[in-house]
């Protein structure tokens, strides 16, 4: 796998009715408080340093190192770059450091559910908006997208796809009821943990996983949003291979990918690998895409 990745409040004052004995007070409810980072510093990055690194780190730390903003965005607001629309050019050429920390305990407690916004991510837009004075506004365009459908018309699965025998949702209430336990280290080779999904470099690997958290994940490599039209329901084991376009050209002895493992060349396309492992495939159609439009932004001032 490729590396990549405002505050409104408003009260209404009360409302009395014209007859005294009668009056009530009614206020408008206050628009939720975007959370943001307690402290925060950008820098511009002029290393021409080609290594890009964007990571949280626990007691709500963000670290970013040589980052775009365009990287930025797209990890804020779970986009792909396609998804991005507008803006100068330096939001691709600019690189900066970024060192942030949200207040003590404002993070913590379950997942957010599936598609949306993390307390670390709604940081991050908050950033943006502080920091780089950034305004946009969403829109659904037509545009390609792929389909995931079933491959085979009597509905059977891959060699590599089973339905999960772990109800992720319960673990899921489990966990914010107690304080959760160090992650277990990822073994290579073997099976992610329960309700979890591992990538590396022409690898998936889920536990529990719906068909929509698999189809957004495909997406990320198959260069268009990806949408679950197979009608299975609940959760489902996952183990996919694939050559990725960059590594078909890999000269022979080149080393492995970043996690380690070697990348076969002559291993299958990610199309060819959905459908002959898994038993689905990717079909080409048009529909809605979620798009991010760029209204403003400004170069941030550095401290």
């Amino acid at each position: 796998m490729n590396t990549q990745p405002v505050t409104i409040l408003i009260l209404a004052s009360a409302l009395l009715a014209p007859v005294a004995p009668l009056a009530h007070s009614r206020q408008t409810p206050a628009a939720p408080v975007q959370p943001q980072f307690e402290v925060a510093s950008i820098k511009p990055n002029k290393s021409g340093d080609g290594r890009v690194m964007l990571g949280f780190q626990p007691g709500g730390r963000f670290n970013a190192t040589n980052v775009t903003l365009r990287l930025l965005i797209r990890n804020a607001y779970q986009l792909q770059d396609f998804q991005i629309v507008g803006g100068p050019g330096w939001m691709t050429d600019d690189h900066f450091d970024i060192v942030a920390k949200a207040e003590d305990g404002a993070i913590g407690g379950p997942p957010p559910p599936p598609g949306q916004p993390s307390a670390i991510q709604l940081m991050m837009r908050s950033l943006l908006a502080e920091r780089f004075k950034l305004v946009v506004h969403e829109e659904n365009r037509e545009m390609p997208i792929y389909a995931l459908i079933l491959a085979k018309s009597d509905g059977k699965y891959g060699p590599q796809l089973k339905k999960s025998d772990v109800d992720c949702a319960a673990l899921a209430g489990a966990r914010g009821r107690g304080p959760a336990g160090p992650p277990p280290t990822p073994t290579p080779g073997a099976p992610p943990p329960p309700c979890s999904i591992r990538i590396g470099p022409g690898s998936l690997l889920a536990g529990g996983q719906t068909m929509t958290q698999f189809a957004s994940s495909l997406g990320m490599f198959a260069g268009r949003i990806v949408v679950d039209k197979t009608g299975l329901a609940g959760g489902y084991d996952f183990t996919l291979n694939w050559t990725p376009d960059q590594a078909a050209n890999r000269p022979p002895g080149a080393p492995p990918g970043p996690d380690g493992a070697p990348v076969d060349p002559n291993g299958p396309s990610l199309f060819t690998a959905v459908q002959e492992q898994l038993g689905l495939k990717l079909d080409s159609q048009r529909g809605p895409v979620k798009v991010l439009v760029i209204d403003r932004v400004e170069r941030p001032t550095e401290n």
